[in-house]
C-alpha cells in the first residue's frame, strides 16, 4: 500500500512539475499580441505622415527603479561619465554572427535572399531552394552551428589583445538569440535549441573580457519588406515569397503556433517609398510616420525595447548597442522611419537604474550609432576613421574583415587590422573588427592566423595601446589632397592589405604612463634612418627635449639625435618584426 501511494505521489509530483514547467515556458515566451491590422491598401497609394510635426510618443514601459528618467534630460544629467574600463580598453572584437551567415552571401542575407537576381537570391536556390518553398523561416529550423564555442573563441579573442567584445543579440532578421520573452521566433525555440548570448555572457566573464550585446531589430519593419513581394520574372514569377503567411496557415506544418507576422512584420508597401527602398541595396524608407498603423506602430516600439530589457535584466551587460544612421531609433526617419517614440530613452534608462542597482555604480554605457554628443551615449563610425582627432564625445571605430557575415573569398591580413587600430587610437577611439565566423560557427585557417599575428604584435607593443590618449596630432607623412594619407575606408580586405605606407608615415599616441609613442606604419629596413619631423626642436611640439628612444620589443641602444628638422632615429641591423614598429619617446 505504502509502494502505491508513492508510486502516486511521484506520479502527483511530476504532473505538477510538468504543469510548472509549462507555465514557465509561457511565462517566458508572453507577449502582446500584434494588433488589428486596417484591410491593406494599393501599393504606393498612402502617403507618409510629416514625422517632423509628428509628437514623441511616450510609451510608458514600466522600467527598474532609479534616477534615471525616459528621456534623455534625465540621461544626461544623471550618467557620470563613460566609464575608465572604455577609455583603456582600446581594442575589441565584433562577434557579428546568426543564421544570416548560414547564406555564405555577405551582410543582409536574409533581405537579399528575396531580391531576384542578388548573390543571396542565388546563393539561396542553389543551397536550399525557391524562397516561396523554402524561406528565411526555414532557414533558422535548420540553422545548427555546431562548432560555436564561445569559450574557445573568447580565448583566443582575448589572446589577440581584444578587451571586450560585441555579441549579435539580434540582427534585422528579428532573431533573437538569447531565451527571449518577447519573441519566439529565437534560438532557444528554434534552430540551434541554445541560449547563444547566455554561453557568450558566461564565456567573457570566465575569460575577464567587457562585453556588450548589440540589437538591430528597429530595422526589421521595413527591411523586411522584401519578404512579402515575388518574383518578377521565370518560372516563379508572380508566386508569393513567405512573408504573407499567417498564423493559420501554420497548422500541421513545423512552425504551427508561431505567427509569422512576429518574424517578417506586416506589409506596408502601401506608404510611398517603401517598395522601392526595399528594391534598393541598402536605403530605408523616406522619412515618415506609418500613419494608418499607429496601434502597431506602438506595439512594434515596445515590443523593441521589452526585448532589449529582457537581455539586461537576464545578463548584465556591460553595455548595449543599437544600429541606425541618424540620431536614434524610432526618430520618424533615416533608419528610424516609422514612428517618433521614447523607446531608446527607455531603454537606456532601464539599463542604467539596474546598473546601479546591481554594481552600485553606473559603469555601463550605451551604443547609440551615429548619435551626435549626449552625455550617456557612445557613438560609432562604421568603415572609415575621421581625419582628425575626435575627443569630443567616445567613439569606437567598427569595421568587418571582408563583411558582417561570412562570404567565400575574404582578405586575412593582420596588418590591415593593426593599421586600422592604430589609425583610431591615434584619433582617440577604440577599434571593435569583425572577424566573420563560418557558418557552423568556428573561424577559419585564415583568420586564426591572423588573430594570432595580431596578438604576437599586441603582446609587444601593448602599454603603447591600452589606456592611450591622443596626442597633439594623429601623425604625420605624406599628403593626398593636402590631408594626411590613411588607411582607406570599407570592410577591410585586399584593398587594405595591399595599401602602400612609407617610412615617413608615423602615428602619434601617448600612452597611458604618459609616455608619446611614435607608430611606423611599416616595418623599416634594417639600420634605415627615420626622421620623425614633429618632433624636431624647431617643431615646439615637445615641452622637453628628448631624452631617450626606445624600439619596443629591442633590448639593444638605439642610436638617435634630435635636431631642429626632426628626431632621427637609427633602425637596428636586423628588425625581426612584422606589420609595424613602435618608438617610445622620454
Amino acid at each position: 500500500m505504502r509502494r502505491i501511494n508513492t508510486l502516486c505521489i511521484l506520479a502527483a509530483l511530476l504532473s505538477v512539475n510538468s504543469y510548472a514547467q509549462k507555465v514557465e515556458k509561457n511565462l517566458k515566451s508572453k507577449h502582446e499580441p500584434i494588433p488589428a491590422i486596417p484591410a491593406q491598401l494599393p501599393l504606393n497609394s498612402v502617403p507618409l505622415a510629416d514625422s517632423k510635426t509628428f509628437p514623441e510618443v511616450q510609451l510608458g514601459i514600466p522600467i527598474a527603479k532609479g534616477p534615471f528618467e525616459p528621456n534623455w534630460a534625465s540621461i544626461e544629467k544623471n550618467y557620470p561619465g563613460d566609464p575608465q574600463w572604455l577609455r583603456d580598453a582600446k581594442f575589441g572584437i565584433w562577434v557579428h554572427f546568426g543564421p544570416q551567415a548560414s547564406g555564405e552571401s555577405g551582410d543582409w542575407y536574409a533581405r537579399k535572399m528575396y531580391v531576384q537576381g542578388t548573390k543571396a537570391y542565388e546563393n539561396h536556390l542553389k543551397k536550399y531552394g525557391h524562397p516561396s518553398q523554402y524561406g528565411y523561416k526555414e532557414v533558422l529550423r535548420d540553422w545548427n552551428p555546431k562548432q560555436l564555442d564561445p569559450a574557445k573563441l573568447a580565448k583566443i579573442y582575448q589572446d589577440a589583445g581584444a578587451r571586450f567584445l560585441m555579441i549579435q543579440g539580434v540582427h534585422h532578421d528579428n532573431f533573437d538569440l538569447w531565451n527571449s520573452r518577447y519573441q519566439p521566433w529565437n534560438s532557444v525555440n528554434i534552430g540551434p535549441k541554445r541560449d547563444i548570448i547566455g554561453e557568450w555572457a558566461k564565456a567573457a566573464r570566465a575569460a575577464g573580457i567587457r562585453f556588450g550585446v548589440t540589437f538591430h531589430h528597429e530595422y526589421t519593419w521595413w527591411w523586411w519588406q522584401t519578404a512579402f513581394g515575388s518574383d518578377t520574372s521565370g518560372a516563379k514569377k508572380g508566386v508569393p515569397y513567405d512573408g504573407h503567411l499567417t498564423l493559420a496557415d501554420g497548422k500541421g506544418k513545423w512552425w504551427e503556433g508561431l505567427d509569422p507576422r512576429l518574424l517578417y512584420g506586416i506589409d506596408l508597401r502601401e506608404y510611398n517609398g517603401v517598395e522601392s527602398a526595399a528594391k534598393s541595396p541598402w536605403s530605408p524608407p523616406p522619412a515618415g510616420i506609418f500613419s494608418r498603423h499607429l496601434a502597431y506602430d506602438k506595439w512594434y516600439a515596445t515590443n523593441w525595447a521589452l526585448r532589449m530589457m529582457d537581455v539586461v535584466q537576464h545578463y548584465d551587460p556591460d553595455f548595449i548597442y543599437t544600429d541606425g544612421t541618424v540620431q536614434g531609433p524610432f526618430t520618424g526617419d533615416g533608419t528610424g522611419t516609422g514612428y517618433k517614440a521614447n523607446a531608446m530613452q527607455t531603454v537606456i534608462a532601464d539599463f542604467y537604474n539596474r546598473t546601479l542597482a546591481r554594481r552600485g555604480k553606473v559603469n555601463t554605457f550605451s551604443i547609440v550609432k551615429f548619435r551626435s554628443k549626449t552625455n550617456g551615449t557612445v557613438t560609432t563610425e562604421e568603415f572609415g576613421i575621421p581625419e582628425n582627432i575626435k575627443t569630443d564625445q567616445p567613439w569606437i571605430a567598427e569595421a568587418p574583415v571582408g563583411d558582417w557575415f561570412y562570404a567565400p573569398g575574404f582578405t586575412y591580413d593582420s596588418g590591415m587590422m593593426i593599421k586600422y587600430i592604430t589609425e583610431a587610437i591615434a584619433r582617440d577611439g577604440n577599434a571593435a573588427i569583425c572577424i566573420s565566423l563560418l557558418p557552423d560557427g568556428s573561424l577559419d585557417e585564415g583568420s586564426l592566423k591572423m588573430l594570432k599575428e595580431v596578438g604576437i604584435w599586441m603582446r609587444r607593443n601593448g602599454e603603447a595601446v591600452y589606456g592611450s590618449h591622443a596626442w597633439v596630432m594623429p601623425g604625420e607623412g605624406e599628403q593626398v589632397n593636402g590631408k594626411l594619407k590613411m588607411l582607406p575606408g570599407g570592410g577591410l580586405g585586399k584593398r587594405q592589405a595591399e595599401f602602400k605606407f612609407n617610412e615617413q608615415d608615423f602615428r602619434f599616441i601617448v600612452g597611458k604612463n604618459g609616455a608619446l609613442y611614435v607608430f611606423s606604419m611599416v616595418v623599416p629596413k634594417a639600420g634605415t634612418m627615420l626622421t620623425v619631423k614633429s618632433l624636431g626642436i624647431d617643431a615646439k611640439y615637445l615641452d622637453h627635449p628628448v631624452k631617450n628612444v626606445q624600439l619596443l620589443g629591442y633590448n639593444g641602444q638605439l642610436k638617435w639625435k634630435q635636431s631642429p628638422e626632426g628626431l632621427v632615429i637609427s633602425c637596428p641591423e636586423t628588425m625581426p618584426y612584422a606589420t609595424s614598429v613602435v618608438f617610445k619617446i622620454d
